[in-house]
């Protein structure tokens, strides 16, 4: 088994990499949302670093007067909860020190999650950063579409997954969606 800690590491320099070479990976990303499972509802995600940006997703959505949220970390330990936002909002800091909506906005429950990632696979397979904040989520809202939005050169083999791993239903990259396959 591949130490995760090598692996998390190799594929932090590979997404960066992938970053500096594509600055409209995300807005191209954007263009293929109709290609993702109808929602009503979708949890987008304020992105750190070099992850693949869902801001213009949002203003995608925004325009066509759909629902967006984001996800907010209330406890280190717990699943995330998530707050009605548009573009432009103003943000805070959450528990984990990621800019999410203030306490006054809605709680909401999405359908359909897209997450960031490190690194995937075509079965669903998820690595993600390590704090286990999305899998405690995805396991407290089960019915929830999980759907990850990456670049499509973040892609690896099969991921060993642990038993507290949840797989995603797809993955959303720059040049379209791709259901996961069964397993």
């Amino acid at each position: 088994m591949t130490d995760k800690r090598e692996l998390r590491s190799a594929m932090r320099a590979e997404r960066k990499r992938l970053a500096g070479l594509d600055a409209m990976a995300a807005d191209r990303a954007a263009s293929h949302l109709s290609q993702l499972p109808p929602s009503d509802l979708v949890a987008v995600y304020w992105a750190i670093g070099s992850e693949l940006g869902a801001e213009p997703i949002a203003r995608v959505m925004d325009a066509e007067r759909r629902a967006v949220c984001l996800p907010v970390v209330i406890a280190l330990d717990a699943p995330m909860i998530f707050r009605r936002w548009s573009p432009g909002d103003p943000l805070e800091p959450d528990a984990a020190g990621v800019p999410a909506p203030f306490p006054l906005a809605e709680t909401v429950v999405p359908d359909l999650i897209l997450t960031p990632l490190l690194a995937f696979d075509a079965w669903g397979g998820r690595l993600g950063q390590g704090g286990g904040h999305y899998d405690r989520t995805f396991a407290a809202m089960p019915d929830a579409i999980r759907i990850g939005l990456a670049y499509v050169g973040q892609q690896v083999g099969m991921l060993e997954l642990e038993s507290h791993d949840i797989r995603l239903h797809g993955v959303l990259t720059e040049v379209g969606y791709t259901p996961a396959r069964k397993v």
